[in-house]
């Protein structure tokens, strides 16, 4: 099984923002030597605990140092921007590191009502117009966009393009995923829902297009592993406000969604490849909240080792 990182750039307590964002590089690097595929990181808006607004520009330090970990966004909120601008910051980051960048797209607000109004004042306009925006991305990523017949380029143009993928929770976020042919990343870890929907959408729907000929899918999950379960129930409280466990007394535990995973690392990798079998999908993205940095790096180490060793 592949397994990557999603980073929600975390200011834990007692931490100012630039060592918050040294801790991110430091999980970078980790990531990269325990052997996990990529390394994203979100965007959000006036969240006095997150400090990315910005992914492009936190990626072109994290590119600098790592050397072959895939770097991405998870995700840049399109309906903020416009296609060429987003491409244009991507395209600038593969020609940085080439072969290495992801393009992840959502279009959540990522942040309060009143933090989206002051980014964008007309945000549910540019949703109603997603799906052109979604297309205008596809085609500069592609070197076939036009406006009023006048070809325009994305530049600088990289070696190779960025991987694009689509993140969401819903129907319609599989469906444009889809459409695109670009891959689908559902994101259990904030979602009540359950994937098997959406991906059996996003794969009955997929179109072949010039980003991609197969369907290729993610899901983001939350995982706290420990060296014994107490203990990684204990990270998990004291870490993980961001998640909604599954009760204990669930009369059908394996209908039910979860946000977060926690225990030992046999555990963990039993679960996990019972969620690989479930869902069919051959890359599983890990994102762990706790209250120390330490145990954060801990946490996937143990993942690692138990996943990825040769």
């Amino acid at each position: 099984m592949k397994l990557s990182v999603l980073d929600l750039v975390p200011i834990l307590q007692g931490v100012d923002v630039s060592s918050a964002l040294k801790q991110s590089v430091r999980l970078a690097q980790a990531a990269e030597q325990l052997g996990y595929l990529r390394y994203w990181v979100s965007e959000h808006h006036d969240m006095e605990q997150l400090a990315c607004a910005a992914p492009e520009v936190l990626l072109a330090h994290i590119g600098a140092y790592t050397t072959h970990i895939r770097i991405g966004s998870g995700a840049v909120l399109l309906p903020h921007y416009k296609p060429l601008k987003v491409v244009e910051s991507f395209h600038l980051l593969a020609s940085l590191y080439p072969g290495r960048v992801d393009l992840g797209i959502g279009r959540a607000p990522g942040g309060s009502a009143h933090a989206v109004l002051a980014l964008n004042d007309n945000f549910l306009e540019q949703i109603r117009q997603l799906p052109e925006s979604l297309q205008a991305l596809k085609e500069l990523l592609t070197h076939d966009y036009k406006l009023e017949e006048q070809r325009v380029i994305a530049r600088p143009v990289p070696p190779a393009a960025p991987e694009l993928w689509l993140l969401g929770t819903s129907r319609k976020s599989a469906q444009y995923a889809a459409q695109l042919g670009a891959g689908f990343v559902f994101g259990q870890f904030m979602s009540d829902q359950d994937a098997a929907e959406a991906l059996s959408i996003y794969r009955q729907s997929f179109q072949s297009s010039s980003l991609g000929s197969v369907a290729k899918t993610i899901v983001a999950v939350g995982v706290v592993c420990a060296e014994t379960e107490t203990e990684a129930q204990n990270i998990a409280a004291q870490g993980g406000l961001l998640f909604q466990t599954e009760a204990s007394n669930s009369d059908d535990k394996q209908s039910r969604a979860q946000r977060v995973w926690i225990g030992n690392p046999q555990q963990i990798r039993e679960q996990l490849l019972q969620l690989q079998d479930r869902y069919q999908i051959d890359e599983l993205m890990i994102l762990t909240m706790a209250s120390d940095y330490n145990q954060r790096i801990r946490s996937y180490e143990l993942l690692a080792n138990e996943m990825l060793a040769l």
